[in-house]
């Protein structure tokens, strides 16, 4: 029987984010009935019982008097590595409203960014809605959870090597990302640092079968090979944190190499 259902899935970038923080959104893509459709090799009945996923890249509105435009204002978002993505719905379009979305997943922005009551506002309207939007949260883009108000009273994650710095912004919370890669705590997930996004995504839609079918997402998973590391960190937190230093030393002690010099020359 053909799945007829359709998952709504909100990025939320109002500003800026790293661009591997919101790649983790490909897994979900992968899990959908016109990817897995695309693919030949699979049988039929795979891509049939996989749901319609539609996307929503969100950014803030556009200041006053910015003039917009049909299709989405022009408004690029600056990723890292020089990439620069076109929204395609602003905070105040009628399809993003809170309860109209499944999941909100929010890539990590740069964590002394600040934000207006406007899109704060709109990120607590989604989270309020416990019964119907799931809120992801990559990396950094904790911070901008904490700003509206999403951890209070919660176990978080947060990235592994600013535990202290999350206690001291927001000391309300349970920050357990010393100890775990990805954490739930109702319809808010959370993960450590960058590419552990596309282990939460793997965990989130392995928790139940509520958007993806068991099936789905393990092809999924395997095929884009993510999903395989435990949700308790291997290795402790004081070597974890003592391999960073070493690094930080070590490289006092190194030159450039000759074959890059020269080719600067």
């Amino acid at each position: 029987m053909a799945n007829d259902n359709a998952v709504k899935i909100g990025v939320f970038i109002p500003s800026e984010c790293q661009l591997l923080d919101m790649a983790c959104i490909d897994v979900f893509a992968m899990m959908s009935k016109e990817y897995l459709s695309g693919l030949p090799m699979l049988p039929k009945h795979i891509s049939a019982l996989a749901p319609s996923v539609n996307f929503f890249y969100i950014t803030a509105a556009p200041a006053v008097g910015v003039e917009t435009t049909e299709p989405p204002f022009q408004n690029l978002l600056q990723l890292t590595a020089g990439v620069k993505m076109q929204a395609t719905h602003d905070i105040l379009h009628p399809d993003v409203q809170p309860g109209k979305l499944d999941i909100v997943l929010v890539p990590g922005p740069d964590p002394n960014a600040s934000w207006d009551d406007g899109v704060l506002g709109f990120l607590r309207g989604h989270a309020e809605q416990k019964e119907v939007t799931d809120v992801l949260s990559v990396c950094t883009g904790v911070f901008l959870c904490g700003a509206a108000g999403l951890l209070k009273e919660k176990t978080v994650c947060g990235p592994r090597g600013i535990q202290d710095l999350l206690r001291k912004r927001f000391p309300e919370t349970e920050f357990v990302g010393e100890k775990y890669r990805w954490y739930r705590d109702g319809n808010f997930w959370s993960c450590g640092g960058i590419t552990n996004g596309n282990d939460l995504v793997a965990a989130y839609a392995r928790s139940s079968e509520k958007h993806f079918p068991a099936p789905i997402a393990e092809i999924a998973c395997q095929m884009a090979e993510v999903g395989e590391r435990t949700q308790l960190y291997e290795k402790r937190q004081a070597r974890f944190l003592l391999g960073f230093v070493w690094q930080i030393v070590k490289a006092w002690f190194v030159k450039p190499s000759e074959q890059v010099q020269k080719k600067d020359i």
